[in-house]
């Protein structure tokens, strides 16, 4: 399908119907498991049309994944050097998190991909997202000199937000079945408040 020319409503539906259908079985089967008469079926469409507008399963990967990609580094890019520092990292917290619950299936594509070894990002793994965490590393360890937040690795700071929210998505299954019928959103957001203010907020000198 050539992408130069603008495409009709139907067939940016179509295409964001496999996209769709493709971000569930990726995220559900992972690359190798995932086929191309799934998407198609979970798309609602034959799988002649839905090579119409990609040619292979590795062209829907691709797309989907670059879409992604961007997503992912933005709630990052939006931490503010300017900003009060405990606030600039709890908000980038609240923000994945939020990720977690509106983009579940986003967040295991990414995981999938990353547990394969990383063969479509491993160069913007090494590359743009390195870069990015150094740029905001520096920028902790300026507020942990300065004595605005408590000293640590800035790069296990941010490895640690990682890890707490997107548990959230990527352990669905598991979090859910253990909490039952609370939403567990609710009280992760109260929960990731409190830990990192405990890990961030300067200890106070006691009054001799």
């Amino acid at each position: 399908m050539n992408e130069a020319q603008p495409l009709t409503r139907i067939q940016a539906r179509n295409r964001a119907a496999i996209l769709s259908g493709g971000l569930d079985a990726f995220s559900s089967a992972g690359f190798r498991g995932a086929t191309l008469d799934q998407i198609a079926e979970a798309a609602g469409l034959s799988k002649p049309n839905l090579l119409y507008y990609f040619p292979s399963k590795d062209a829907i990967y691709t797309a989907l994944l670059e879409g992604l990609l961007e997503t992912w580094l933005d709630p990052l890019h939006a931490l503010d050097a300017d900003g009060d520092p405990v606030a600039e990292i709890l908000a980038y917290a609240h923000r994945k998190l939020a990720m977690s619950r509106d983009f579940p299936r986003e967040s295991r594509l990414f995981a999938n991909e990353i547990l394969a070894g990383a063969p479509q990002i491993g160069a913007v793994l090494s590359g743009p997202l390195r870069s990015l965490v150094d740029e905001k590393a520096t920028v902790l360890r300026g507020w942990m000199e300065a004595g605005q937040i408590r000293a640590s690795d800035p790069h296990h700071l941010i490895f640690s937000i990682w890890a707490l929210t997107q548990h959230y998505a990527d352990f669905d299954v598991q979090v859910r079945a253990v909490l039952g019928e609370t939403d567990p959103f609710a009280g992760a957001d109260r929960f990731i408040d409190q830990l990192f203010r405990s890990v961030l907020e300067p200890v106070q000198d006691r009054p001799l």
